[in-house]
């Protein structure tokens, strides 16, 4: 199953809840057992991250998310949605590289909401609930990958525009521009 979920299959992949629309209402339990419900409709930006522990390209986004929420602050909220296919200890994941995201496990019944079919799925959620950044949208830079490249290879080469992306829409966001 893990292979079906790998992002070179996103490439075929169509159907992902576009930027700029309302993002899914959906409630969740954290790791602690605690309801969570979204979108939080507070100020600042949440971010929806869909991931599995064995996931290559996850694993090097994280450092990134954990870095953007260091300097946004408060600002930013990081949401690790764990997916069902996942047969890692994500809480275990999360503590032992000291990212301080909200986990939470067992979100394959919200995937589908999104448009989430393989990892990792980002989605960036403003104040009043819309969605105004999809990674599905910005899965590959111009260039710089091949085919004879691992994952976890392609994977380090992504993710630092991936994380590029990101701040630059949550600069719009916090800017109060309606343009992504």
């Amino acid at each position: 199953m893990r292979n079906l979920l790998l992002l070179p299959l996103l490439l075929w992949f169509t159907g992902p809840v576009a930027a700029q629309t309302p993002a899914p209402a959906f409630h969740l339990q954290d790791a602690d057992g605690r309801e969570v419900s979204l979108p939080s409709r507070r100020a600042g930006v949440d971010i929806y991250l869909f991931w599995a522990t064995w996931c290559p390209y996850c694993k090097a986004l994280m450092p990134h998310l954990q870095s953007i929420k260091r300097d946004y602050g408060d600002s930013v909220r990081v949401y690790a949605l764990d997916i069902k296919d996942d047969d890692g200890d994500p809480r275990a994941v999360l503590t032992r590289h000291g990212y301080d995201f909200i986990l939470l496990p067992r979100a394959d019944a919200v995937m589908p909401l999104y448009g989430v079919r393989a990892t990792p799925g980002l989605f960036l959620v403003d104040r009043e609930g819309n969605i105004r950044f999809n990674l599905y949208e910005h899965l590959r830079p111009d260039g710089g990958l091949d085919a004879s490249m691992s994952h976890r290879q392609k994977a380090a080469r992504l993710a630092p525009y991936w994380a590029a992306q990101i701040r630059r829409a949550i600069d719009r966001v916090l800017a109060g521009s309606g343009s992504d």
